[in-house]
């Protein structure tokens, strides 16, 4: 296990594209982070400082308390695993896996003991003897993990890992890189564009903005549940969260079409009276208001919430539950609901958002200004 420690990061390139800002964050021993964010927001940029494959411009990158900027690759105690497998075709499974040990001299039956051993973690006992071609894409991917994990060092570095394999394959290579993570209990910086992989994996997640702004550094948890922005609020849940912009007005959230009074969920209406705000809430937070299909019990009605009429304009059922999409005034929204309450398509119906589902940021700035739930 390791340390990692940064200290204002920064990563300029050469033609003055600045990729990385004052990056700063302490992660602790055996801790699970996951980078996420848009295409050129920097993450894999700063996996690469870490692995020592990038320069730092500026600030400080510390490992078990010593100073890293100039420390070797070599000397780090890194592993990488790539997006890309990066097998040697002509070595079969096992050499593979030893390969790295074989370039740094150490005994032949030192190596075969250690393949053994990480081929049992890792499910691949009885494909030792096969090559690459005669391997599935997740048989691929648990190799190119074992080459890191073989190596026994302290710090796994993961870009992108999961991104060639078939959803299926995802799934269940999700859940074995957890295991792994567990049982060796490595420091893991895990690089991915799909929050869905952060959500169910990591300790905390870092989310990071198209320039190299990090926007937020928090548990699953803190960053589902309390977005510091409408970045954030937006990257993360899928569908994505619904977003309405209007204005407050006497203590009320108002748009052409709505008059929603907001103090149930602000502490001080008066505080943000004439601004400009964003009225926003989870698809999946929402309950509709009596409708009901036969031989399932009728939906009750969210006394602490505000009564939305809408018209449905398309439905996608996913089996246990059903993407609704619907228009609030000239605004597009996303309900994600029971499907034995899915109202038909082109009709009108009533659905409620409890007001601790319910947020509001400042339009201007992106901020959270509050949110129901700490109300509530």
């Amino acid at each position: 296990m390791a340390q990692l420690l940064f200290k204002d990061v920064n990563k300029v390139y050469p033609n003055g594209y600045h990729a990385v800002h004052d990056f700063n964050m302490e992660i602790k021993h055996g801790e699970f982070i996951c980078l996420v964010g848009d295409s050129g927001c920097g993450k894999s940029t700063t996996l690469r400082m870490i692995a020592g494959l990038e320069d730092i411009t500026a600030g400080e990158f510390y490992i078990d308390g010593k100073l890293a900027n100039q420390m070797s690759s070599r000397d780090r105690g890194i592993a990488m695993v790539f997006q890309s497998y990066a097998l040697y075709p002509h070595l079969t499974v096992a050499e593979n896996l030893g390969f790295g040990l074989t370039l740094e001299g150490i005994d032949a039956d030192v190596i075969d003991e250690r393949v053994a051993a990480t081929a049992k973690i890792l499910g691949l006992t009885d494909y030792l003897e096969r090559f690459p071609r005669q391997l599935s894409g997740g048989q691929c991917q648990r190799v190119a993990v074992g080459r890191a994990l073989i190596r026994k060092v302290s710090i796994f570095l993961m870009d992108e890992p999961l991104s060639n394999l078939d959803a299926k394959q995802r799934v269940t290579m999700r859940s074995e890189i957890k295991q792994i993570h567990r049982s060796v209990g490595a420091t893991t910086i895990y690089v991915t564009h799909d929050q869905t992989e952060a959500m169910t994996m990591s300790d905390r997640i870092v989310v990071m903005r198209s320039g190299g702004y990090v926007q937020q550094i928090g548990t699953p948890y803190e960053l589902y549940f309390y977005p510091k922005n409408l970045f954030v609020a937006g990257f993360i849940g899928e569908p994505p969260m619904n977003f309405i912009r209007g204005t407050v007005e006497n203590g009320h959230f108002k748009t052409e079409t709505l008059d929603l009074d907001i103090k149930p969920i602000v502490k001080d209406a008066n505080a943000i009276e004439g601004k400009k705000v964003v009225f926003a809430f989870r698809p999946e937070a929402v309950e509709v208001y009596g409708v009901e299909k036969k031989g399932a019990a009728k939906p009750a009605a969210k006394t602490e919430g505000y009564v939305i009429s809408s018209n449905v304009d398309l439905t996608e059922l996913l089996g246990d539950t059903t993407n609704v999409y619907a228009n609030v005034g000239n605004v597009n929204v996303i309900l994600k609901i029971n499907p034995h309450h899915t109202p038909e398509m082109g009709s009108e119906f009533k659905f409620v958002i409890p007001h601790k589902a319910a947020y509001l940021f400042d339009a201007e700035t992106e901020e959270v200004i509050e949110s129901g739930l700490e109300r509530h």
